[in-house]
């Protein structure tokens, strides 16, 4: 009972993990990314413009805008208000042109007793065994089957267990679970 058992509770953790993440719904703003601010038939009052560490950024005629934490359709509809005064009708957009605030977000990092611990850049498609690999693999003080992937969700942290020794020396790939950004891959060390 308990050897059928195994494999089903693998399977369903399997399962809960494999199911790859859906696109960001709401992209919010960040300091360090740069905007395309564009408005019909004005292009003396389009401009691209980063996002300033306060948070806000600069468009003709009205100023200082908010957009730092805020959602581009909001942003333009500020915006859109504010010119309204000067412009009749603007028709505003707002488009994200370099998303350079989220780039540690977009990270899987790889820690403990592996060759080299990595902070690398998520990639859609990858798993642990790619993460630990771009790590330089394990050393030789690494206690491989107990590797962790822990995964932040909400208010809570998710902990997967994957047996790296297997996948590494077996080919068992049951546990060579897909990651996503902001992932974290912990490797410890055998106890002597």
């Amino acid at each position: 009972m308990l050897v059928v058992a195994a494999p089903v509770l693998a399977q369903e953790q399997l399962a809960e993990v494999a199911v790859i993440p859906p696109a960001v719904e709401t992209y919010r703003i960040g300091v360090d990314d740069v905007v395309q601010v564009s408005v019909w038939r004005n292009p003396d009052l389009s401009v691209s413009v980063p996002v300033r560490p306060d948070g806000k950024i600069s468009v003709p005629l009205i100023g200082d805008v908010d957009a730092g934490g805020r959602k581009p359709q909001d942003v333009a509809e500020d915006i859109k208000g504010k010119l309204s005064t000067f412009v009749r009708d603007p028709q505003v957009a707002v488009i994200l042109t370099e998303l350079r605030s989220h780039e540690y977000l977009a990270r899987v990092r790889v820690t403990g007793a592996v060759r080299q611990p990595v902070s690398i850049p998520y990639r859609q498609g990858m798993s642990v065994l790619d993460a630990v690999l771009a790590a330089g693999g394990t050393n030789e003080f690494a206690s491989a089957d107990n590797t962790r992937l822990y995964r932040k969700e909400g208010d809570s942290v998710k902990t997967f267990p994957v047996k790296l020794d297997r996948i590494l020396k077996k080919g068992d790939l049951s546990t060579n679970l897909p990651v996503q950004a902001g992932d974290v891959v912990t490797v410890p060390e055998r106890a002597f």
